[in-house]
């Protein structure tokens, strides 16, 4: 069975490596599925949950706040500006930090406006596993 080799990286840590059945992630074209025999591929990655499907058949999900991914010969390599595992957000401190950042947007070029995507990519990660 082909397979993907995936290694999702921050600046900070490795944040997962193994291999997969798939992996699905959020461009500034659109989301792009790769799986194996994928063409060869460079892009941008928005901030927004990346899929991962395991050769096993487990979901994991990261919450990837920018970078970029690549894939190249059944190899798909993640670097993310910073990224957390679904376990790893606490959905109560997620909850907060995306009201606090939507009181405080004053519209779509406010840094508080990132500040509030980043929140919501963290609650639909870490929701998305419970």
């Amino acid at each position: 069975m082909a397979e993907l080799t995936v290694a999702v990286v921050s600046a900070e840590r490795s944040i997962w490596q193994g291999k997969a059945k798939s992996i699905v992630a959020k461009t500034p074209d659109g989301e792009i599925g790769v799986l194996p025999g994928h063409s060869p591929v460079l892009a941008l990655l928005l901030e927004a949950p990346l899929r991962i499907e395991t050769v096993d058949g487990v979901k994991v999900l990261v919450a990837v706040h920018g970078g970029f991914f690549s894939v190249d010969s059944d190899r798909v390599n993640v670097i993310a500006e910073t990224a957390e595992l679904a376990e790893e957000i606490d959905v109560e401190r997620a909850k907060a930090a995306l009201e606090r950042a939507r009181q405080a947007a004053g519209g779509p070029d406010d840094p508080e406006a990132a500040a509030a995507k980043r929140a919501e990519t963290r609650l639909a990660v870490a929701v998305g596993t419970r």
